[in-house]
């Protein structure tokens, strides 16, 4: 195993999607704000400063937002789960932190959201 103090971050990533669980919100897409912090053994990047050795968080980012955009979830913790599943897809990839928020869904406050914490052990995706 590597060293998990070792991170990759993406921070508030804009995700247009179509969420909720009322009508109202199901009729125009909606922003949400996506903050993601990946462990993983950076070792062999820091060393040959190679893209190949690492995670490229540009493509991670795209193909995150094209997974926003055509789902059908209702509740912002399915698709938090499907983004930290997406995540560890790649191998090298240890733990997925996952921050989901919808800016404005409570009047009063900045915004609502959820954070899941998935983790691989022994070669699988945890996800309990």
């Amino acid at each position: 195993m590597g060293s998990m103090s070792d991170r990759i971050l993406i921070e508030d990533l804009r995700l247009e999607c179509v969420i909720g669980v009322g009508d109202e919100e199901r009729r125009a897409p909606q922003e949400l704000r996506l903050s993601i912090e990946l462990e993983l053994d950076l070792r062999s990047a820091c060393a040959s400063d190679a893209i190949e050795d690492t995670v490229h968080y540009g493509d991670l980012a795209r193909d995150i937002q094209a997974l926003a955009v055509k789902t059908s979830d209702r509740l912002l913790e399915r698709l938090a789960q499907r983004i930290a599943e997406l995540c560890l897809e790649d191998p090298r990839v240890e733990a997925a932190h996952i921050t989901l928020v919808k800016p404005g869904a409570i009047a009063a406050a900045e915004g609502a959201g959820v954070r899941l914490h998935r983790w691989r052990e022994q070669g699988e995706a945890r996800t309990e």
